[in-house]
């Protein structure tokens, strides 16, 4: 049936957004060496419409009217240098049409140009990710038709929309118009080979065999119009593992993520008994633009019985899995499940359960069998993954030996040092894992505060991602190996420090007693004691805080969060042998009261990344800097 044009409307003609028009220029002319990508993202978006009327239909079977069966036509004319991709699926009305293919209404446009390379083999990539599958048409038509009814509308309230990629379109009214969408291509010059039937048959089996509705194209050699499908319109994950090739995995990931990149690993699992359903699980080879924000949609597609249900249904795995994507089909779930349901479902709850260990089992397997797919994912999602051990008290165990830090150990390394390796590598005696926290690893690979535990070659971690201050607030002991914090409390080196170390620290601070009493009077309430150091040998000074004082880092993340803390008060500890400290040893007055007051804002600079007074900072600073250059002039 072909659509009319309602007799005196005349077609309207409207601009493209901006972020459009910079869209339809890079398919143009940017994306000639992977073209037909556009025919794998044109079905793609086929088969989605076609799920969502199936599910709307559970509700109001008579959206279905007459045509029950879903499905998706393609039709080729070479010498008019034509393609169509008609489905029967959910279409759409005119203000949809003008919403949905008028601007790119997915958020993340701004990311999506930001992640162009300008390679264009990479950059086809992410054609699909971002919702913008529709406009890949452009990279080998010059001009596109679409006509469109949305299901349960009049046939005379259907719509088309055409645009020839110059900055405008056109949009009109047409009456007679078939439910769902056809998209017409008007092939460029140089694209006619994707109006050949062998060639569109094969691109068909290569991209789209996984699609649960037939794709159908004319029978060969046919006397009239029949048409047959050519996939196998079965979904992917029914059937069994062992007749399934990787190429297929990989493109039902493309297909239900529209990430062109292949993921780093999956698994494919079907439970029956108690409960029934089957799982495919996909880990991401590199993240999304929107992996931080919490409020962005995640979760599984999720299907009863193999019909479509929702996108996105986030109650079935944990927030810190929520790189993982796939699809979980139930035979248990009623058809006319809700999210509000899917909350209070206690079949829910034990299947989360399960696919939360079946997605850290594939986490493990990826960390034993494929170490360097393994760093791949760690640079993308261990910061996500680290948010378990604070989140999940029942899995810790299974996180804690897949999380990956950087250390002193070997200074190339930034990511790879597995807690069971720190511990096979501890020195004799020592019991205790030994890290600390800065604003950064460089910061932290630098801190006066590992000095000495570096001086006597012990390993030290290295954290400087925005989660480790919670997460090592959480963490008490891996192996039965207690975590130290090498900036708080008293460092404990146990049995690596030996009795005349101690004995000779004890003395010092017993000879010293008097300095750090002056040391303390100048700085007033600031600091809460002062002593020798028995973590510096570099550095002049340093400030410590009991182990059950909140950390700096972790203040100002609460603070970020609303949640002011009272500040405590550190402690200053001085190296008693570095040249600073000596000389202020033997400075009276307003000079020790200067240098001292010095000596704490470069402690505070080390700790926190800044002073309280930055003004009066530069001026103390400033006036010691004159009477040194004075001094030597």
């Amino acid at each position: 049936m072909t659509a009319e044009t309602t007799p005196g409307a005349a077609p309207e003609t409207r601009g493209f957004k901006a972020e459009v028009r910079e869209l339809l220029k890079l398919m143009i002319h940017s994306l000639y060496s992977h073209r037909e990508i556009f025919l794998r993202e044109l079905i793609s978006n086929a088969s989605d419409a076609n799920d969502k009327l199936r599910f709307l239909s559970i509700a109001d079977p008579a959206l279905l009217g007459d045509e029950k069966e879903l499905g998706i036509w393609i039709e080729h004319d070479a010498e008019a240098g034509t393609l169509s991709i008609r489905d029967n699926g959910i279409g759409m009305t005119r203000d949809e049409a003008v919403a949905h293919l008028g601007t790119i209404a997915k958020s993340g446009t701004a990311e999506f140009f930001g992640k162009l390379t300008g390679d264009a083999q990479k950059d086809s990539q992410l054609i699909g990710q971002f919702g913008v599958g529709f406009y890949s048409a452009f990279i080998v038509a010059d001009r596109v038709e679409v006509r469109s009814r949305k299901a349960g509308e009049h046939a005379a309230d259907g719509v088309r929309w055409e645009s020839a990629a110059d900055g405008d379109y056109t949009v009109e009214t047409i009456e007679r118009a078939e439910r769902g969408t056809t998209i017409v291509l008007h092939l460029k010059d140089d694209a006619k080979e994707f109006a050949d039937a062998w060639k569109l048959r094969q691109l068909v089996r290569r991209y789209s065999d996984h699609i649960a509705f037939p794709v159908h194209m004319a029978k060969q050699g046919a006397a009239t119009l029949e048409f047959e499908a050519v996939n196998q319109a079965q979904a992917l994950w029914t059937r069994p593992r062992a007749e399934l090739k990787d190429e297929e995995y990989v493109e039902f990931y493309r297909h239900i993520t529209h990430d062109g990149s292949p993921p780093l690993a999956w698994s494919h699992n079907k439970v029956e008994g108690k409960r029934e359903y089957t799982s495919l699980l996909y880990i991401p080879s590199q993240a999304p633009f929107d992996l931080w924000h919490r409020d962005a949609s995640r979760g599984l597609k999720l299907h009863v019985k193999r019909v479509y249900i929702m996108d996105d249904a986030e109650q079935f795995l944990p927030m810190y899995l929520r790189f993982i994507k796939g699809v979980l089909d139930s035979s248990d779930l009623p058809l006319n499940v809700s999210r509000e349901l899917l909350q209070k479902d206690p079949e829910v709850e034990a299947m989360r359960n399960a696919l939360t260990k079946r997605g850290l089992d594939l986490v493990s397997r990826l960390s034993k069998d494929e170490p360097e797919k393994y760093r791949t994912f760690w640079k993308e999602f261990g910061q996500a993954l680290k948010e378990g051990v604070g989140e999940d008290f029942g899995n810790r165990d299974k996180i804690l030996p897949l999380l990956r830090f950087a250390s002193t150990h070997e200074a190339g390394d930034e990511d790879g040092v597995a807690l069971a390796d720190y511990v096979a590598r501890m020195k004799e005696g020592q019991e205790r894992i030994y890290y600390v926290l800065a604003e950064s690893r460089a910061a932290a690979r630098s801190s006066p505060f590992i000095e000495r535990l570096r001086a006597k070659g012990i390993e030290v971690l290295l954290l400087g991602d925005r989660v480790d201050p919670w997460i090592m607030g959480q963490l008490h002991e891996f192996e039965g190996k207690p975590f130290q914090d090498a900036a708080r409390g008293d460092l404990d080196l146990g049995k690596l420090e030996d009795e005349a170390e101690k004995k000779a620290s004890e003395a010092a601070d017993e000879a010293h007693k008097d300095f750090f009493d002056r040391v303390a009077a100048a700085l007033g309430d600031g600091v809460a004691g002062v002593r020798s150091s028995s973590r510096l040998t570099e550095s002049p000074a340093c400030l410590t805080r009991d182990e059950d004082d909140i950390g700096e880092q972790m203040r100002r993340m609460l603070a970020a969060a609303g949640r002011e803390m009272p500040a405590g008060k550190p402690r200053l500890e001085v190296n008693l042998t570095h040249p600073l400290v000596e000389r202020l040893q033997k400075v009276e007055g307003e000079d020790f009261t200067e240098l001292a007051q010095l000596l704490f804002d470069q402690a505070q600079l080390t700790e926190q990344g800044q002073v309280a007074n930055p003004g009066d900072y530069v001026r103390r600073l400033n006036r010691v800097l004159v009477k040194l250059v004075g001094a030597a002039a």
